[in-house]
């Protein structure tokens, strides 16, 4: 079952890279190609009993290739809580973020988890999401799979985001 998800996440992935260039082909506005950064608080709720709650903060750097395509890279600092012993993991992730229309997204993420403590290791994530953002806030709802730590969760992300692109202003 965990492999058939996988197969599926990097089809999905691999058909969204492959459209894009069409769809970016077909428009005839250039729209300004440019960076974007973000700053959020994640909550979430581990699908298993092994651990109560998910809390973090991230830090996400977001290259506009299109009005409608991005690609992402996410880290940060994620803390599960547990009674028994909390697990703390720094994630580093890449994504795609696909625009349906002008504020609703869909996302894929996938990259590694570093364990705070020596005898946690390391640990692969993925993570598909379904979003809403304007101009300066982004809110998304995810799924994130901590593969090699056996736990996983569903989580809410509320950032703040602003573009580095410059304007070109016409005299």
């Amino acid at each position: 079952m965990k492999r058939t998800s996988k197969k599926l996440f990097f089809c999905l992935m691999a058909l969204g890279l492959l459209i894009t260039p069409s769809l970016s082909a077909q428009t005839n506005n250039p729209y300004p190609k440019g960076f974007r950064v973000g700053f959020g608080i994640n909550t979430g709720l581990p699908t298993n009993a092994t651990y109560d709650a998910a809390l973090g903060l991230d830090a996400r750097l977001q290259y506009d290739l299109t009005q409608k395509t991005s690609i992402t890279a996410t880290t940060g600092y994620t803390h599960l809580f547990d009674s028994d012993g909390d697990l703390g993991l720094v994630p580093a992730k890449l994504g795609f973020k696909s625009f349906l229309n002008k504020n609703i997204y869909l996302q894929g993420e996938l990259g590694a988890g570093f364990g705070t403590h020596s005898e946690m290791g390391n640990t692969l994530i993925w993570s598909p999401a379904v979003g809403y953002a304007n101009k300066y806030i982004d809110v998304n709802i995810h799924y994130e799979r901590y593969n090699d730590y056996q736990t996983d969760q569903f989580g809410i992300r509320i950032a703040y985001g602003f573009s580095l692109k410059k304007l070109n202003k016409k005299k």
